[in-house]
Formats: C-alpha cells, structure tokens, sequence
C-alpha cells in the first residue's frame, strides 16, 4: 500500500498482468481468438441458423406458387404457404439453438427428479 502512486508500482503490476496473461494464453489451445462453443465458432452457427430460417420460408413460398399455379388460386396458396414456411423457418431456428426440445423426444418434466 506505501507504493501505491508510485512509478515503479505501476511497473510492476503491468508486469504480473502480463503474465497472467501469458498464463491465460498458454491454457486456451488457438490463444481465445475466434474461441469455439462445442466446436462451431459464432460466426458458423449464425450462418447455420440464419439459413434454416430463410430455406423455411423460400420452401414455403415455393410450395404456394406451385399449389397457385396448379390450382388456379392466385394469391391465397402462395399466401397461406409463406406464413406456413415462416412459421417452420421459425421453429427450425429454435431447434437448432436447442432452446426447445426435438419433436417426439421425452423432455424431463419440471419437478421430475432421479432420485
């Protein structure tokens, strides 16, 4: 505490900071640039996720021209099937994030403990 405003004192700290760190670095195999999260790096799982959503919605859409075109209901299949795709596009993206579960898999119930 006596050193504390001091020049020296600030020498000093810089230094061990330094090696913290060169500590930190020496842990992490790529050194914390671009870090990867269950081996996707950020970048890659937006660009995963972004196209799910847009495949949803362009399936959508071309599902709604095909069923206009065949039967003669201009706007309304092309309608119907953008919102439908909009929809799966939507559910396909929480999916991915995991943020709900699978269809037709056993979610553990709220309360529901091994004991």
């Amino acid at each position: 505490m006596a050193n504390r405003g001091k020049p020296g004192d600030l020498d000093g700290r810089r230094r061990n900071l330094d090696a913290a760190l060169a500590a930190r670095r020496r842990e992490r195999p790529n050194g914390g640039e671009g870090a990867e999260r269950g081996g996707k790096s950020d970048f890659a799982n937006a660009l995963k996720l972004s196209s799910e959503f847009i495949a949803g919605v362009v399936v959508g859409v071309a599902l709604g021209w095909f069923i206009d075109r065949m039967a003669g209901t201009s706007p309304w299949g092309l309608i119907v099937f953008l919102l439908l795709g909009f929809g799966a596009g939507i559910l396909n993206v929480l999916r991915s994030a995991g943020l709900i579960a699978e269809f037709g898999s056993k979610a553990p119930k709220k309360g529901d403990d091994d004991l």
